[in-house]
């Protein structure tokens, strides 16, 4: 019989976590992972990677099904070979890594993450950037699950439509690629389903109540808060793994 971990409190302070993030990547096409990862992990380690990506994928097709028409089909394809290939390295070091390595990892890919997304950076949609990108996000997301800078970071002057709608569409493909590892690497199990399915709820929330601030709240607003929070987290995983 499954069981739910978490007790009252922690679960409450978990559900408004993510319906924040979700409101978040509703309005700005990104900062689920970068919000969520880093604080879900203080309350429970079972979080990440797998409830956080399982669980966000609901928000992930509701955006894919209202911003679809916006995708970059053609670059997705080879970001997905990419992130595939850096997921098959991403498994290799979680059967290998103990807990504390783990953390450890976690919270300079947190770090990395969020320099990655302020850097100003502004490589060019091309295949082959695509293909790095993709690498890049197979690695971090399937050990983090925070595996969207790298590709926000190829289309961030695409227009705040087209990033929603292929991140959106590469977000489900490649999830489901990083779960499937999961699973076959023993990160994934009944205690990370229930987690899942608590963390869906919330995700589909703030999708709706992210919608109507879309044109309301600019990407200028939103970007310094996301980025300043996940540091913060970061910094406090990183924090307790030294001390």
């Amino acid at each position: 019989m499954l069981s739910f971990p978490l007790g009252p409190v922690e679960a409450m302070t978990a559900f408004l976590i993510a319906l924040a993030a979700a409101v978040l990547q509703s309005v700005a096409g990104f900062g689920l992972a970068l919000v969520t990862a880093p604080l879900l992990l203080l309350i429970d380690g079972s979080f990440v990677p797998g409830p956080v990506m399982a669980g966000g994928l609901v928000l992930t097709c509701l955006i894919l099904i209202r911003d679809h028409q916006h995708a970059d089909v053609s670059g997705l394809t080879y970001a997905l070979f990419g992130r595939a290939t850096g997921t098959v390295g991403a498994a290799a070091f979680l059967l290998n890594a103990s807990d504390a390595v783990f953390d450890l990892t976690f919270a300079v890919l947190v770090m990395f993450a969020v320099i990655l997304s302020a850097a100003g950076l502004e490589p060019r949609p091309n295949r082959k950037n695509a293909v790095i990108a993709g690498i890049l996000s197979g690695l971090m997301g399937t050990i983090s699950s925070i595996g969207g800078p790298p590709i926000a970071l190829l289309y961030q002057n695409a227009g705040a439509s087209r990033l929603r709608g292929t991140l959106a569409g590469f977000f489900l493909v490649g999830s489901l690629v990083s779960l499937l590892a999961l699973v076959f690497v023993g990160r994934f199990g009944s205690e990370e389903l229930v987690l899942s399915v608590f963390l869906a709820l919330p995700m589909a929330l703030g999708f709706h109540l992210g919608g109507p601030l879309r044109t309301r709240m600019s990407d200028r607003a939103v970007r310094p808060m996301v980025l300043g929070l996940s540091f913060i987290s970061g910094m406090i995983v990183l924090l307790r793994v030294v001390f």
